[in-house]
């Protein structure tokens, strides 16, 4: 049992959960016990979108150094707006609506890494250029946009069953369903074997080239389906619903123990870290911290988890 502990406690992502506890009962505390499972409902629910994004961008970020999206916040804001104008308020129409926003962050996904392919252009510069071309199109699209999201997939969007939302047990499936994809798949085992040496990884015999591709496409994809839930969620779309997601879905994947410099991707630690995030905003919240405090507060514990992990080696 001691030797069983003393693995799990060394697992990066285990901290994730301990913080996000310690977190919650500070909370509790202060509140002195008022409101403590609707504290935990809301945070699930929140974290939700923040896992969403966070798979996505882990994705991205297990790649290897450099590799990151940062169209994410405008994929999400103009896949919002598509699948709002596809639904038009009709339940009827929430496959077609979910399936447009689906579209909508692939060609996001492909344009991203066309831009990296084509121009040679490093993928943090590719990335943030398209998401200004993405916000232009945004704009024009969906400015002035009042559509309510249809009556029944905005209940289901925030519907529960025992204080658990169902969105959160659907994500929970959907990132086991990712977990197998990254380590039982081709496709997720050349993606960390990219991110460990390139140059190993084409010796090897794997499209190099191909899989980041996909991985690109894979983020865009869940950003669009991002938008279409959060749209769903908060009743209405929003070019700047994503925005936060950005500063989030890096976040998530520092502190759920995926590394920095690729190679190494942990989808345990990204619901651990989502719901970290969303209890120490409301915690912070609760205590009245302004918000420029709440973003120090999130950076400075960004920089620990980076300063704290920054002495392992990276494998090769």
């Amino acid at each position: 049992m001691r030797l069983n502990t003393q693995t799990v406690l060394k697992q990066p992502w285990i901290w994730s959960y301990v913080g996000a506890l310690l977190v919650w009962l500070a909370a509790i505390a202060f509140t002195h016990g008022y409101g403590a499972g609707g504290m935990l409902t809301a945070g699930l629910a929140l974290a939700v979108f923040s896992v969403i994004a966070g798979v996505a961008q882990m994705f991205v970020i297990t790649l290897g150094p450099g590799n990151v999206d940062l169209s994410l916040p405008a994929n999400i804001g103009l896949a919002s707006a598509v699948a709002m104008k596809v639904m038009d308020g009709s339940d009827s129409m929430t496959t077609v609506g979910l399936l447009a926003a689906l579209l909508s962050g692939l060609g996001i996904g492909l344009g991203n890494y066309l831009l990296i392919w084509l121009l040679r252009i490093p993928p943090i510069i590719a990335t943030l250029s398209a998401s200004f071309i993405i916000q232009s199109i945004g704009i024009s699209y969906g400015r002035g946009l009042q559509i309510k999201p249809p009556p029944g997939f905005a209940d289901f969007t925030t519907s529960q069953v025992v204080g658990i939302p169902w969105l959160a047990i659907g994500t929970f499936i959907l990132t086991v369903l990712f977990g197998i994809l990254l380590h039982r798949t081709i496709f997720g085992r050349s993606v960390l074997a990219i991110g460990q040496n390139p140059r190993a990884a084409w010796l090897a015999g794997i499209k190099v080239e191909r899989t980041r591709c996909s991985t690109y496409v894979l983020s865009g994809a869940l950003g669009g389906i991002c938008g279409a839930l959060l749209a769903g969620y908060f009743r209405g779309s929003s070019l700047e619903i994503g925005d936060e997601y950005l500063l989030a879905s890096i976040a998530l994947v520092v502190i759920g123990g995926t590394s920095v410099m690729g190679g190494k991707a942990n989808l345990a630690g990204l619901w651990g870290a989502g719901l970290f995030l969303v209890l120490l905003l409301t915690m912070l919240n609760t205590f009245g911290v302004s918000a420029g405090i709440r973003y120090i507060v999130t950076g400075l514990v960004i920089i620990g988890v980076i300063v704290a992990a920054g002495g392992e080696k990276r494998v090769r």
